[in-house]
């Protein structure tokens, strides 16, 4: 699989589905279910990721 690739951060198979938990659980936890509500979640969780915390639990809270 090739990684993923934002503006200022190319995410490794294993950085992208630690991503993609946090948000599977925070979107079930929250039950965002517009699009518009997704794709801002992914989009700081990923902001989140990139500035620094890198821990998958930590992430969870920041957004629950």
């Amino acid at each position: 699989m090739a990684p993923f690739q934002t503006a200022q951060h190319v995410f490794d198979e294993v950085e992208l589905a630690l991503c993609q938990r946090v948000f599977d659980r925070v979107s079930s936890l929250k039950r965002v279910t517009r699009d518009a509500e997704r794709e801002e979640l992914a989009s700081r969780i990923i902001q989140s990721f990139r500035h620094g915390v890198k821990d998958e639990e930590s992430l969870v809270q920041l957004f629950i």
